[in-house]
């Protein structure tokens, strides 16, 4: 059904603005839209594989004929005695108006062809035996296992059994090798992968728990801090230790006075995440050479911090790695026991090393080079933490001799899945070339879908997961993925609205917590309560005071009988200008009160200088995370309220939601993951959806900057994160390109365009 009312108003879906959709589906759950023929509540359906319609709320499968509409036969009511004839749409009919667009399947051009070389059978007898324990393994896969001398590079692709490879070679080695597990390095990235391997490895024939404990696994942090602590146990006790953000950050801190660095402004976390690259790309305080202001303060700031360390006899987990390779690059001798130690290493995620971690592995297999690296350089996503997939693009020029298996089989996603990834991902130009091939077809297509907004992003999302779990769907079945963790913001607030269980990263950050966010609603808190002293303390960096000030604003306060914020425009600072600035301030602030949200925050952006204070503070340093990017975001929210209490009340209220999810997803077994696409690495989903898939959010705004400028790299990573998105989905990939992003016209993103090229031949 196309029609419904709401008070007496006529609303045709075919005759109104395309960006009132959301609106009306909201009107329609606050119960204020009504059927014109049998007057039963109904709501509007935002879905993404159906048009949208109105339904009837007690009985969705009810269908009431559509009424007539005649142009010239308007509706009467009586009102004060009056017969007064009423319109009969709330918006009329607008000659270029966007109409809803359907969604399309990414349609597979390339025919279904199920493998039939593996025969892993054809290899010895121990094979056999796993294969008729349940260890299947493919001829690539069993090549990469029985490979054990030399230095060998297993090509892994998205979902080829990784995993199950680095497991059977290392049962492989111990049970037909007869190696010595003293002598052979496991190392992983985290320390759930390791155990998981030793897990399975337990379930091998013939494997000892015995042989798996001796066998050095781990991380690179535990494996290289214990051989430091064996060493140079004193300089290194944990006690010494770093663990914490804050430890690090009060340090960084102390050293910006010297700056005059604003405690709650500047950002200093993301200074922290400059230093750990630079650490471990093997670049220390005399190496640095800034190439903007911000890089020089954070220069100034890594140079003090590894001063204090020094003075103080700490270090961090960055220096464990370090201080590893010091210690054998300045001692040959320590070096020469453990080459004779490790005779074979097994690198998983190899395209996720950093320098430190590659320089370690070389020095270490220096004498024997049995070095067997797993990796996939079309899931290499972590630059920004100083990974660089160059070492195994190049993995030949320092492992002479090396051999190469490529693993493409693809046990995780459908055909339709695989077929599109391998088409978008093959437009990098810096990578090996291979091309998945998936073990089964399911017959439906990935599909793209196209809301008008953010907001409207999310109902269709959520509302087509509500209908896949009513349907008998389990909520773990689906996961959103998303470029940023400020790009939820939307999904989350649905989410949190509805019925629906769902969990998200226990270190994401409530967006009305962000410090940007948080600021510009001090603006409006202080104009609710002159009185709020939490409010002006937020606000004061902004109107570029120290919080001394608050001390004068509070003896002010009281010598002149008035609030908090009329004392601001008594305060006397050395600079008339300023003076002059706190008094216009003080009656903006006053007067935002008055106007709805979306104005209010234009006036703090523009009249109270809010962009200029991002700039002079630093805060537009960082290229990923803009803190005027989440001024856009704050406003598309505040779109969606009248008043700015309503959006008060809803940011104090998405911010407790934020803490209660994240206890209880400690809990939750069965529900949807809500997770940025680094996050989501190495995990899979039935169902997943991809939102934001338009240039400046994948990819990210800061790629698309960098290629402007002939730097191609960052591009192609934003790519890799897109393949890794798309074969994170097992059998249904939802893609969502919405035409609007933080309030302008948006481009669907280029990573489509070969798809798109192939759909229209």
């Amino acid at each position: 059904m196309k029609t419904a009312m709401k008070h007496n108003q006529r609303i045709v879906l075919d005759q109104i603005a395309r960006e009132q959709y959301q609106q009306i589906y909201l009107q329609g759950k606050n119960g204020d839209l009504s059927c014109p023929v049998c007057n039963e509540k109904v709501r509007l359906f935002l879905g993404i594989q159906e048009h949208p319609h109105f339904y009837h709320i007690k009985s969705p499968e009810k269908a009431c004929p559509e009424p007539v509409i005649e142009e010239f036969d308007p509706i009467i009511i009586e009102r004060n005695g009056f017969r007064i004839p009423q319109g009969r749409t709330i918006i009329e009919t607008t000659k270029g108006t966007s109409l809803f667009r359907s969604a399309k399947p990414i349609e597979c051009t390339i025919p279904f062809k199920k493998n039939t070389t593996a025969n892993p059978l054809k290899y010895d007898s121990y094979l056999r035996q796993l294969a008729s324990n349940g260890v299947v393994l493919d001829d690539n896969q069993s090549a990469a296992v029985i490979e054990t001398e030399g230095s060998l590079l297993v090509l892994a692709g998205a979902g080829s059994g990784k995993t199950r490879v680095l497991t059977a070679r290392t049962a492989y080695m111990l049970d037909v090798k007869k190696i010595d597990p003293r002598t052979i390095m496991l190392v992983t990235f985290t320390s759930k992968a390791a155990g998981e391997m030793k897990n399975r490895l337990l379930s091998y024939p013939e494997i000892k728990k015995e042989q798996i404990n001796k066998l050095v696994t781990g991380t690179f942090h535990s494996i290289f801090y214990r051989i430091l602590m064996f060493h140079e146990g004193s300089n290194w006790s944990s006690e010494r230790l770093l663990k914490k953000d804050w430890q690090r950050d009060r340090i960084l801190k102390e050293a910006g006075k010297e700056l005059d660095l604003s405690e709650k402004e500047f950002a200093y976390d993301l200074v922290l995440q400059q230093i750990g690259l630079w650490k471990n790309s093997l670049l220390f305080p005399h190496d640095i050479k800034p190439k903007s202001d911000w890089e020089e303060k954070a220069a100034f700031l890594y140079t003090k911090y590894e001063e204090y360390k020094v003075q103080e006899g700490l270090f961090d987990f960055d220096d464990m790695l370090i201080g590893c390779y010091q210690l054998l690059v300045s001692s040959p001798s320590i070096l020469e026991v453990y080459q004779n130690r490790f005779h074979y290493f097994l690198i998983d995620e190899f395209q996720d090393v950093n320098k430190v971690q590659y320089e370690l592995i070389k020095l270490l297999s220096g004498k024997h080079k049995n070095v067997c690296a797993v990796g996939d350089d079309d899931q290499a996503i972590y630059s920004f933490r100083g990974s660089d997939p160059s070492y195994l693009l190049e993995f030949e020029k320092d492992f002479s001799n090396a051999k190469m298996v490529t693993l493409e089989q693809n046990y995780r996603s459908s055909h339709e899945i695989i077929t599109a990834a391998n088409d978008m991902i093959s437009k990098n130009k810096i990578r090996r070339k291979k091309k998945m091939k998936a073990q089964f077809e399911s017959g439906i297509h990935p599909v793209l879908f196209y809301p008008y907004d953010e907001e409207e992003e999310a109902t269709m999302i959520v509302t087509d997961i509500h209908e896949k779990i009513m349907h008998g769907a389990n909520p773990s079945d689906f996961a959103i993925l998303f470029r940023t963790n400020a790009g939820s913001r939307a999904v989350f607030e649905r989410l949190a609205s509805s019925n629906l269980p769902f969990k998200i990263d226990l270190d994401s950050e409530a967006f009305y917590e962000r410090r940007i966010v948080k600021s510009v609603l001090s603006f409006l808190r202080l104009s609710l309560n002159e009185d709020n002293h939490q409010a002006l303390s937020d606000i004061l960096p902004i109107l570029f005071l120290k919080q001394t000030v608050l001390k004068d604003l509070k003896a002010e306060s009281i010598l002149k009988d008035c609030t908090y914020l009329d004392a601001l425009s008594h305060i006397k600072t050395k600079h008339a200008f300023q003076e002059k600035k706190l008094k216009k301030a003080v009656q903006l602030i006053r007067s935002l009160k008055f106007s709805p949200p979306l104005k209010t925050i234009e006036t703090i952006e523009k009249e109270l200088g809010f962009i200029d204070f991002l700039k002079k503070r630093g805060n537009e340093s960082n290229q990923q995370d803009k803190g005027s990017d989440d001024l856009k975001d704050l406003k598309v929210a505040a779109k969606s309220f009248d008043s700015i209490q309503a959006l008060l009340s809803h940011a104090e209220h998405m911010s407790a939601m934020n803490k209660e999810i994240k206890n209880l997803s400690k809990h939750f077994t069965e529900a949807i993951s809500l997770s940025t696409i680094h996050r989501a690495k190495g995990l899979e989903y039935i169902n997943v959806y991809i939102i934001g898939a338009v240039d400046g959010s994948l990819p990210h705004d800061y790629a698309l900057d960098s290629s402007r400028n002939g730097d191609f790299t960052a591009i192609e990573e934003e790519r890799r994160l897109f393949y890794v998105a798309m074969t994170r989905a097992m059998q249904e990939l939802f893609i969502s390109v919405p035409q609007n992003r933080r309030g302008k016209k948006a481009h669907p993103t280029r990573f489509l365009a070969p798809l798109m090229k192939k759909k229209n031949k």
